[in-house]
C-alpha cells in the first residue's frame, strides 16, 4: 500500500492520477482531511482516510499498512510546517513503513533565503534521523510561480521587480508525474534526490523575452529597488510581512539558490521536462 497525503491536493492529486497509470488501484491509499472530497478516488477503488497533520492519531489510522508514504509539505511556514511535517513522520514511521518520501525543495538549506527552504531542511534533517529509509524529492521551483511575478506585465509593457537570478523553472505535473514514477519504482534514491529541475535556468530578463514571443507583446524587464518593490506591494493591499517574504526569493535567486539543474527528472520522465515557454503558452491561451 502506497499512501499519498493531501491526496485531493494540487500537487497530491497529480500523484495520485500518475500512480494509478503504474499500480492497481487497491494498492493507493489517501490521507485527507476532507474524505468526502475524495469520494471519486474511492469509487475507483483507491483507499481513503481521513488524516490531519494536527491531528496525530488520525496518522495512524491513515497510514495503517502502508509500505511507502508521501508526505506532501504543507503549504505554511516556520514552526506549524515543520511539526506538521514531524508529526506526519513519525506517523509514517510508527506504522512501519519501508520508506518515507517528502516534497522538499532545490533550496533546502538551513540558512537559505527563501522562507520555505529551511522548513525542508529542518524536515530533512528529522527524516536522516528517525533511521527509516527516506526519499527527499528536491523539487524545482514551480514554473505556475512566473504568471504570479509579471503583475500587470502585459498592459504596461514592463516586468517590474527586484534584482534577481536564473531559476530552474520546472512544471508542478511534471514532478508529480516523477514522484510516481519513484514510489511505483521503490528505492530509486535514498536520502535528498538530485535537484528535480527542468534542463534550464532563466531569470526574468530571459522571462520577458520569452513572454514578447508567446504574447506578441513587447515586453521589457525593470528592475526596481527592494524597498521600492515591497512599497509597492504593500500600496495594493498586501502584507507588509508576505511582501517581505516575497522579496526573500528573490534575494535567494541573487545568491543562486534556485539555479542548479540536473538531468534526473527527465530521466525519470523518459521525456524532455516541460519548458517555461510551454507553461506560460498554457496560460495566455486559457485567458488567465
Amino acid at each position: 500500500m502506497i499512501v499519498i497525503t493531501g491526496g485531493t491536493g494540487r500537487f497530491g492529486a497529480q500523484v495520485v492520477e500518475q500512480l494509478l497509470r503504474r499500480v492497481p488501484a487497491e494498492q493507493v491509499g489517501v490521507s485527507v482531511r476532507e474524505p468526502g472530497k475524495a469520494a471519486g478516488l474511492a469509487e475507483r477503488g483507491v483507499r481513503v482516510r481521513r488524516g490531519d497533520f494536527a491531528d496525530p492519531p488520525s496518522l495512524a489510522e491513515a497510514f495503517e499498512g502502508a509500505t511507502q508514504v508521501l508526505v506532501v509539505s504543507v503549504d505554511q511556514l516556520g514552526e506549524v510546517a515543520v511539526a506538521g511535517h514531524v508529526a506526519a513522520v513519525e506517523a509514517a514511521r510508527d506504522a512501519g513503513v519501508k520508506r518515507v518520501l517528502y516534497t522538499s525543495h532545490q533550496a533546502a538549506a538551513e540558512d537559505s533565503l527563501f522562507a520555505a527552504a529551511p522548513d525542508h531542511a529542518a524536515t530533512e534533517r528529522h527524516l536522516a534521523a528517525t533511521g527509516t529509509p527516506f526519499t527527499a524529492l528536491r523539487n524545482g521551483f514551480y514554473a505556475g510561480t512566473v504568471p504570479m511575478l509579471l503583475g500587470p506585465a502585459l498592459e504596461t509593457g514592463e516586468l517590474v521587480a527586484p534584482a534577481d537570478g536564473p531559476v530552474s523553472w520546472t512544471e508542478r505535473a511534471d514532478l508529480a508525474e516523477a514522484a510516481a514514477v519513484i514510489l511505483a519504482d521503490e528505492g530509486r534514491f535514498d536520502g535528498p534526490t538530485p535537484p528535480l529541475t527542468a534542463p534550464v535556468a532563466l531569470d526574468l530578463e530571459a522571462v520577458a523575452e520569452i513572454l514578447t514571443e508567446v504574447t506578441g507583446r513587447a515586453i521589457r524587464r525593470v528592475v526596481v529597488a527592494d524597498d521600492e518593490w515591497v512599497a509597492s506591494l504593500t500600496g495594493h493591499g498586501v502584507p507588509a510581512e508576505q511582501a517581505e517574504l516575497l522579496l526573500g526569493m528573490f534575494h535567494a535567486a541573487r545568491r543562486g539558490e534556485f539555479a542548479a539543474t540536473a538531468p534526473d527528472l527527465e530521466d525519470l520522465l523518459g521525456r524532455p521536462a516541460t519548458s517555461l515557454r510551454s507553461v506560460l503558452e498554457e496560460h495566455y491561451e486559457r485567458g488567465v
